[in-house]
């Protein structure tokens, strides 16, 4: 049910909403996040001011009457069947909605006579897309901070993601952003199932089955959608042949990226079409 997600574009790539001044933005130095959980950036509408701002929340939300000096239960998905009516929820979807940008999300399929779960990554063709979930402002009795924090809309899966799961996050459509974060106090008709079509889907590495594998473990941040893949589906390098000792013959690193495809707008794919693409 998107228990992780990629956040590794950069902020300025992520004011994906019509209106939002990333120039101001104080997330210009946030990292980059392959395995991300449970701080993420989260776009968010100023109701009064009208301003669209994004910022880091905590995943796990927090309802602002929580009188529990521990946060409570802290769930980081609400279902779309029921979000509009538990007390949990109900209150930060009426006026709270956000929208979390990202570059694709994880899911865990069970292998029957296997221990750990498959994970596959789950992206759009065209990245970073925007899915939908509600926060809320929580005072912390004992310290008396303010603490921000956030929930994730899951539907049913589609035909895509059913092949491992049941569930997926709310995945909104470019056009239905604004009013996503605007005042209508119910915009249900947008809460569905993202159509399969413009989506992708490849299992990669268990690495990521530990939450604290969040950054690639080469300095080469670039060479992370290959790490992400299983160990057997990497291709393997042909011999040189009238090319530098150590570059990848023609093609390889094309053939790895299409199967890691995050869009042809963001940084993974201008890497595999540069002279960086070959191993130094």
């Amino acid at each position: 049910m998107c228990g992780r997600v990629i956040q590794s574009s950069g902020p300025l790539r992520y004011g994906i909403v019509e209106g939002m001044d990333m120039r101001d933005s104080r997330t210009h130095n946030y990292p980059p996040k392959w395995n991300a959980a449970p701080s993420l950036l989260v776009i968010r509408r100023n109701h009064e001011t009208g301003q669209v701002s994004l910022d880091p929340l905590r995943r796990g939300l927090i309802p602002y009457w929580c009188r529990d000096p521990k946060g409570g239960r802290k769930p980081i998905n609400a279902k779309s069947e029921t979000v509009h009516s538990l007390p949990t929820f109900r209150h930060g979807y009426r006026r709270r909605r956000c929208i979390i940008p990202v570059d694709g999300f994880f899911e865990w399929k069970a292998i029957k006579g296997q221990k750990a779960k498959q994970p596959y990554a789950i992206a759009m063709k065209d990245s970073p897309f925007g899915i939908g979930g509600l926060w809320e402002n929580w005072k912390d009795p004992t310290s008396g901070e303010w603490i921000r924090t956030f929930a994730v809309i899951t539907t049913d899966a589609n035909e895509l993601v059913a092949e491992i799961h049941d569930r997926m996050p709310l995945i909104l459509a470019p056009r239905d952003y604004a009013r996503w974060l605007s005042d209508e106090p119910d915009p249900r008709d947008l809460i569905r199932p993202s159509p399969a079509e413009p989506m992708r889907m490849w299992p990669i590495s268990t690495r990521v089955n530990k939450p604290e594998t969040t950054i690639p473990p080469s300095s080469n941040q670039s060479s992370w959608p290959l790490q992400l893949r299983s160990p057997t589906d990497v291709p393997k390098p042909a011999k040189p042949n009238n090319h530098r000792s150590g570059c990848r013959r023609p093609g390889e690193f094309e053939e790895v990226l299409d199967h890691c495809h995050f869009g042809s707008n963001s940084h993974l794919y201008h890497y595999a079409h540069s002279s960086h693409g070959c191993r130094i």
